[in-house]
């Protein structure tokens, strides 16, 4: 895989918060479910996926900037460092320097601690007492799975199934605050290694509701009613992502006004779960002559229009 930073799109520079900007953006574009008929999309979908999988692991992403793994995750070789520069007299008239680590020179106690096993055969005492030892072997690669979850499952955290690249399933538990883009990772479900299985990652897509609106943990609804029940007040049955609950309407209700819910919105990674928020909608009948008629006969002095400076 190339540098995962360019495949991001982003600077080594970045925070957290812009890779996973970016990650989202170029999944979102890349998705296999918006290029059917683009293969190459799809490969360019389990590079960004791998390639963010990397920065978004603080160990791993030291590690790769450190020059101790390659982008795919796997050891990389030791003596990448120094630029070919080897042993050399030092610029500033020092003997013994390394080429390649610049005139400011380097702790190489630190450097070759990540890429050898001290005290592994080697001898002890020294920066280099690890060269007798072996690195440990690298592990498969890992293996991308995308689960395309329902509003409702996503709200309430129900249980998925997801099929393996082995033939088996596994029933999965979603984290409080899934949403698209949300990563799980599958311990020893990727490609068989020397070291071992590679990892399974997850990618999730949470799909539209008809009527549903998903804003941050809260879940906002508009609620059609009738003018009747506006104005007199009435009980009725509320949709929620838990099942239909009754509701009071209290006398009077305008279109707009919002009633909240508790605890029936997003689980939050916090704990507990987010509102519902169920605006009113007053819905009138067209070509109703009794409407009209009563509405003929009524007058509202009211100036409603007023806050609006008109």
């Amino acid at each position: 895989m190339a540098d995962p930073y360019s495949t991001l799109g982003v600077a080594k520079s970045a925070n957290e918060a812009e890779i996973k900007s970016a990650y989202r953006k170029l999944a979102k574009e890349l998705h296999p479910d918006k290029n059917k008929d683009n293969p190459k999309a799809s490969e360019k979908f389990s590079d960004v996926t791998r390639a963010y999988d990397l920065l978004s692991d603080k160990t791993k992403r030291a590690q790769f900037d450190r020059g101790e793994i390659d982008a795919d995750g796997n050891p990389a070789m030791p003596f990448g460092y120094g630029g070919g520069g080897g042993f050399r007299g030092d610029p500033r008239g020092q003997q013994g320097g390394f080429g390649g680590f610049g005139n400011e020179g380097a702790d190489f106690g630190d450097i070759f601690e990540g890429l050898f096993n001290r005290g592994g055969g080697g001898a002890a005492g020294g920066p280099f007492g690890g060269f007798g030892g072996r690195s440990a072997p690298p592990k498969g690669a890992n293996v991308a799975y995308r689960l395309s979850v329902s509003f409702i499952d996503a709200a309430t955290q129900a249980p998925q199934r997801i099929t393996l690249a082995d033939g088996g399933t596994i029933d999965l538990k979603l984290p409080a605050g899934v949403e698209t883009g949300t990563q799980m990772r599958l311990g020893g479900k990727g490609q068989p290694g020397p070291g071992g299985n590679g990892d399974g990652i997850v990618t999730i897509t949470v799909k539209d509701h008809p009527f549903f609106v998903r804003e941050g943990a809260n879940i906002r609804l508009d609620l059609p009613v009738t003018l009747g029940e506006a104005v007199k007040g009435a009980k009725v049955k509320v949709p929620t992502v838990d099942g239909p609950v009754m509701v009071s309407i209290p006398a009077g209700s305008s279109s707009g006004k919002v009633m909240r819910l508790k605890g029936k919105g997003f689980s939050q990674k916090s704990g507990g779960r987010g509102d519902q928020l169920v605006r009113l909608m007053v819905d009138l009948p067209t070509d109703d002559d009794a409407l009209v008629k009563l509405v003929s006969e009524w007058t509202d002095s009211r100036a409603v229009r007023a806050e609006l400076g008109v």
